[in-house]
């Protein structure tokens, strides 16, 4: 039977996106996104809490996050998650 490896996320653009290339001359373009959620402590005390992915576009979609998006703004992503810890 198969997996399913599905992410998605909605967040601010935290980093400007960077674009480089492979040795093949691929596009590869990447940039950090954070999320927040708000939760009550044991306390009643209203926090937040930050989580921070790293996310990495390919080929016509790396050329078109590095064209289009900033630090500071909105963005939705969806792909697939590798954890490297």
């Amino acid at each position: 039977m198969a997996g399913l490896n599905k992410i998605t996320v909605i967040g601010n653009v935290g980093t400007d996106p960077e674009m480089r290339y492979t040795p093949n001359g691929s596009p590869v373009t990447s940039f950090r996104i954070a999320t927040s959620r708000s939760y009550s402590g044991q306390d009643g005390e209203r926090k937040q809490e930050t989580e921070w992915f790293t996310v990495v576009a390919w080929t016509s979609l790396a050329e078109q996050a590095n064209q289009y998006l900033s630090k500071g703004q909105r963005a939705y992503v969806e792909g697939r998650l590798h954890s490297n810890t």
